[in-house]
């Protein structure tokens, strides 16, 4: 089995997926392998293109199928099988000798290649939680396969008279993956193990010099006997969904427009992402509010999406602008729309977008017949609007009841453990601050929580003061200031990056500054997005890397990550920095989706309703917290919003006794 590369790496992507799973899950109990390797991880739905290639590597032949399943099994030998259905005619295929191309699995997209064959199978919009489960799969079973059984010769297959068959594979087991991992390092030992596999593709012969497989080298050995930090095929099980996320995706799935909300802490984003990975990527939009939102999810604005601009314009001219090449083919190919924090969507817009889709897609269903899937908190930040301007939220536009068919409210905190300050962050968010709960606040002031030379963050309202705040602190450490340039895909759109992107286009350091992550990096480890550090120093070289000391104890020597960014026309931009900025300050609107370690907050200028429940929100803990300044009077919340979750609490309740009455007369009738 040949797996391919990607550029600038020395290891193979099934040999680095395969180490991060032996490292993590081999003392695993049965219940969670078949958690992370469901039974219905072997069959998925999707586009698939058949090539039959020439010795060139031509296409000569082609098959298409646009709605087909893609299902692994064995066959009578036992061989591991490949079935593809289009819903008429099945084609079945043997993995002997193969290859994977898993470069683009987070867009729903892979190819399997036959070698012997010369065979390859493109697969295109497919879920990618399902794509990734699916190739998972394959990679172990066969690597297992690899190490207990030996190839079936063509006259053993020619004098067989055993019945043709075709069984599901079994999911994937301790004992599979523990003989995939032997197997690996065998051939990692042995690198005549790959012999021949370059012979099959047709590269040598008697007098051709055969090229040695990149999965020999002195380097992969070497970095395959370590852990990998990043896995390309990182599996989307990594914690299990609870019964009211389950429901939310359950709904999803059948199709229903759903909103979903919860406060901070509740898993949204975790929920939204596994929301993502379920739907087929080819016609599923996924935008949030603002470009730092959009980018955690891996999408794009809402504004950019609908190509309306701020929608203040006449209607008819906010159609014309939707029309134009590329925008309209966004509203014509759109099934399933995603909207992440629609508390800050004016109502306004979303009504004009509502109409828009009606009319450019010539369908009178809400919104055009696509289906919403939209995610937020109204009682956290609100619609930006200027001085004075009267806002309306989302739920207050017209056409919110219309299109909106299921309304849910997660209620399990996942972020902070502490009762205590579960209980009062809910109360802050309900616009309450009875006596007991100012009174802790006001005693976090005197509190310590700088530790290791890890100063507090202090989140602001306002960006200018975050700037002023930051610049002027780190131009007072003493020592050499190192700069740090981004590198991106098109340096003329350098702005859109910057707007969307969590790494800035420059960034500056010392010795002694103040940081924080801006991605996930290692969660085992504790290095997550908003996890707190101070630069230690500077590892020498050509170019040398800062060296971070992190809250959560871990020291690391911090290196350029990858962002994607989705741009107009699905097209993808790439900035490559590092994954750090500086956290002596940062806003509250920046703070969104981060868990900070230790974060000091003023809120003397707190100017909107939910402020200071989305600051005080991003504490892991009330001992990681410091509030200064604390006044109850700028706890406070839209009445308008209060009403709107009163009345989705009553349908919750009454959706839910209905559904226990079900439950309940189903069971007696059994």
């Amino acid at each position: 089995m040949i797996f391919d590369f990607h550029p600038g790496s020395s290891q193979s992507v099934v040999g680095r997926e395969c180490k991060y799973i032996f490292l993590n899950f081999e003392s695993s109990s049965a219940s969670t392998w078949s958690r992370m390797f469901p039974a219905s991880g072997v069959e998925a739905q999707c586009s698939v293109t058949v090539e039959y290639l020439n010795q060139a590597g031509q296409a000569t032949k082609r098959k298409n199928s646009r709605n087909a399943t893609v299902t692994l099994g064995r066959n009578e030998f036992r061989e591991i099988l490949l079935l593809v259905h289009d819903g008429k005619l099945s084609q079945n295929f043997v993995l002997r000798e193969i290859q994977l191309f898993t470069r683009f699995t987070q867009d729903g997209k892979s190819t399997i290649k036959l070698i012997p064959e010369n065979i390859q199978i493109l697969i295109s919009n497919c879920p990618p939680d399902k794509l990734k489960i699916l190739l998972k799969t394959l990679s172990i079973k066969y690597a297992a396969d690899k190490k207990i059984s030996k190839p079936v010769s063509d006259r053993t297959r020619l004098v067989s008279t055993l019945p043709r068959t075709f069984d599901t594979i079994s999911p994937v087991q301790a004992q599979d993956v523990e003989r995939a991992k032997l197997q690996m390092q065998r051939n990692l030992q042995s690198p005549t193990s790959t012999k021949g596999s370059r012979n099959q593709m047709g590269n040598s012969g008697p007098n051709k010099q055969i090229k040695r497989s990149r999965t020999t080298s002195e380097n992969c050995l070497s970095a395959e006997l370590k852990p990998s930090k990043k896995p390309m095929l990182s599996l989307p099980m990594g914690r299990k969904l609870s019964k009211e996320q389950s429901h939310v995706l359950a709904m999803i799935l059948k199709g229903k427009s759903v909103f979903f909300t919860g406060s901070a802490g509740t898993g949204k984003s975790f929920l939204l992402k596994r929301i993502v990975g379920a739907l087929p990527p080819k016609n599923t939009y996924t935008t949030a509010s603002t470009g730092v939102a959009a980018c955690h999810i891996g999408g794009t604005t809402l504004h950019a999406f609908a190509g309306i601009g701020s929608g203040k314009a006449p209607l008819q001219q906010c159609v014309e602008l939707a029309q134009r090449p590329g925008i309209l083919s966004h509203w014509l190919n759109c099934r399933h729309l995603i909207i992440d924090e629609i508390s800050m969507i004016e109502g306004e817009f979303f009504d004009k977008l509502e109409t828009v889709a009606r009319i450019v897609r010539k369908c009178n269903d809400p919104f055009g017949g696509i289906q919403l899937i939209i995610c937020g908190d109204f009682l956290q930040l609100p619609p930006v609007s200027r001085a004075k301007e009267k806002y309306k939220f989302c739920f207050q536009a017209k056409s919110w009841s219309k299109c909106m068919q299921v309304n849910m409210e997660l209620k399990e905190v996942r972020r902070q453990t502490d009762k205590t300050f579960i209980a009062m962050l809910q109360a802050v968010r309900l616009g309450r601050c009875p006596e007991e709960v100012a009174n802790q606040l006001i005693n976090t002031a005197s509190q310590k929580i700088d530790r290791d030379g890890i100063l507090a963050t202090r989140l602001c309202t306002h960006k200018d003061d975050v700037e002023f705040t930051n610049e002027k602190r780190l131009q007072r450490l003493p020592g050499e200031m190192l700069t740090f340039e981004a590198v991106d895909s098109d340096p003329m759109l350098g702005e859109m990056l910057n707007a969307q992107c969590p790494a800035g286009q420059k960034l500056q350091l010392k010795k002694g500054a103040q940081v924080m992550l801006t991605k996930n990096l290692d969660v085992q480890r504790g290095m997550v997005n908003g996890a707190r550090g101070v630069v230690i120093g500077f590892e020498p070289g050509n170019k040398p890397m800062p060296q971070v000391r992190f809250m959560c104890g871990v020291t690391e020597t911090i290196k350029p990550e990858r962002w994607l960014v989705k741009a107009l026309g699905g097209n993808y931009l790439t900035r490559l920095q590092l994954p750090l900025k500086l956290a002596w300050a940062i806003s509250i609107h920046k703070s969104q989706g981060m868990t900070l370690d230790c974060v000091e907050i003023s809120l003397a200028r707190v100017f909107e309703s939910g402020q200071a429940y989305v600051a005080l929100s991003r504490a892991r803990s009330l001992e990681g917290l410091r509030v200064m300044d604390f006044d109850r009077k700028v706890v406070h919340a839209n009445h308008d919003v209060l009403c709107f979750y009163s009345r989705l609490k009553k349908e919750q309740m009454l959706m839910q006794s209905s559904l226990d009455g079900y439950v309940e007369k189903e069971d007696q009738e059994n």
